[in-house]
């Protein structure tokens, strides 16, 4: 950690609740993303969800709404898990990045920019809390950054996804998820130019995990 990024540690409250959660992330200066964004956007769904879907990092709409996967992206990922078999009401959706980093836009629409290692690093510890307040059985991990934040930057989507895993070693949680489920992120069904067939994929992937907790 640096002086510009010293980690979301101190910020993260003892007492966890989503809401005191949601609170304290506002006031979260872990690094200097918060300067850009209109507001940190923790997890929401279910308390006692089974399963916790993680994506990279809240997008132009959900930084505006202050609420994960809102936005366009969002919207294919609640028809992906009816067709799979899943409850889209029933999941924990989060993202390993609270803020949203972008530059430069289009229109009216700021344009996305991928956070660095080091940005999701500095995040950690409010993913960490996330994990001990819902405790879920599985985590579908959505795309690249998510991937790589838990295994580390040698994870490829394209080599994982579909095949459950053992939630990694490190770092150590106080009840690691039964097991881990990699896809692509649904925004890349979005900008695929065989729309269909990346869909049917992510379905395809997400069936696993509908398979896996029964």
């Amino acid at each position: 950690m640096s002086e510009e990024r010293p980690g979301a540690g101190q910020w993260v409250p003892e007492r966890l609740s989503l809401s005191a959660l949601r609170e304290a992330v506002q006031e979260c200066r872990g690094c200097e993303l918060y300067r850009d964004a209109t507001q940190a956007v923790m997890g929401d769904g279910r308390r006692s969800a089974a399963l916790m879907l993680l994506g990279e990092q809240p997008g132009d709409r959900e930084d505006q709404e202050g609420e994960p996967f809102v936005g366009p992206a969002g919207q294919v990922l609640d028809r992906a898990l009816a067709d799979a078999g899943i409850d889209p009401d029933a999941v924990f959706r989060t993202n390993v990045v609270k803020h949203f980093r972008w530059s430069g836009t289009r229109g009216k629409q700021r344009l996305h920019k991928s956070p660095s290692r080091a940005h999701v690093a500095a995040c950690a510890p409010w993913l960490a809390a996330e994990l001990r307040l819902v405790k879920p059985t599985g985590v579908v991990l959505l795309g690249g950054t998510a991937g790589q934040a838990a295994y580390g930057s040698s994870f490829r989507v394209g080599d994982a996804r579909g095949t459950l895993r053992d939630w990694p070693a490190e770092p150590p949680v106080d009840r690691a998820p039964r097991w881990v489920l990699p896809t692509t992120h649904p925004s890349a069904v979005l900008r695929a130019d065989d729309r269909e067939a990346a869909y049917e994929g992510l379905v395809a992937d997400l069936a696993v995990a509908a398979r896996e907790l029964g």
